[in-house]
């Protein structure tokens, strides 16, 4: 994969195939590792041949009860199709999409749309009823302004964080995992959104698809 950042830090990808990892292998390493995991993230660039679609069902159906599945949506076109977002959303727990992907799921999915709404929880709402789990979570990330958050009982709205951006490369990546740690950490809902939003922020201001970060720059930045 190659990227190219614009003067504004924003990506351009250019993404190369067939390349090693199209082609996952399933084996009992990975049957063991299924079976411990605490959470599993899974995207729909990986998945766009059929041998590494039927690993990743294959990984999410041997993990425990307790383990939650993350869909991280990547819109790369032209490897994407709407059975595969689908087929991703019905295996997962969480959802996590920008802005624009969000909108572009919502139109798959039948769901009221309320007058009075936000923007985004006019596209919270279709998503959040698409899942159907009592741990469901959609996390809609909005770039310079913010994101939200939404469980079946909290919605959190946050404003963006002003930084001198660098390169966005990795920042929704950075707030996927981010919120993630947080909630096994324990921490309610509305502190682990706040925890994500900074940590991607500081993401977005440093060079780097996988910049160090450590937690006190986060707390300082809150």
């Amino acid at each position: 994969m190659d990227v190219e950042i614009d003067g504004a830090g924003q990506p351009k990808y250019t993404i190369a195939m067939p390349v090693a990892w199209d082609y996952l292998e399933w084996n009992d390493s990975l049957a063991a590792l299924a079976k411990r995991a605490a959470a599993v993230c899974l995207g729909t660039l990986a998945q766009r041949t059929k041998q590494n679609r039927d690993l990743v069902a294959a990984f999410v159906a041997n993990t425990s009860e307790d383990c939650l599945a993350i869909c991280d949506i990547n819109f790369r076109r032209p490897f994407l199709t709407d059975e595969l977002i689908l087929d991703s959303l019905r295996s997962c727990d969480w959802l996590k999409a920008n802005e624009e992907e969000a909108e572009y799921i919502a139109k798959l999915i039948p769901g009221e749309l309320h007058e009075g709404q936000s923007r985004s929880e006019r596209l919270l709402s279709p998503l959040m009823a698409s899942i159907l789990s009592d741990r469901v979570l959609c996390a809609i990330t909005r770039g310079a302004n913010g994101c939200i958050v939404g469980s079946s009982n909290v919605t959190v709205e946050l404003a963006g964080i002003p930084i001198q951006v660098a390169d966005t490369v990795g920042a929704g990546d950075a707030f996927t995992a981010a919120l993630l740690t947080q909630h096994l950490e324990g921490k309610p809902l509305e502190q682990a959104a706040r925890f994500a939003n900074a940590y991607a922020a500081i993401v977005s201001s440093k060079l780097g698809g996988t910049p160090i970060v450590t937690r006190e720059e986060v707390e300082r930045l809150l």
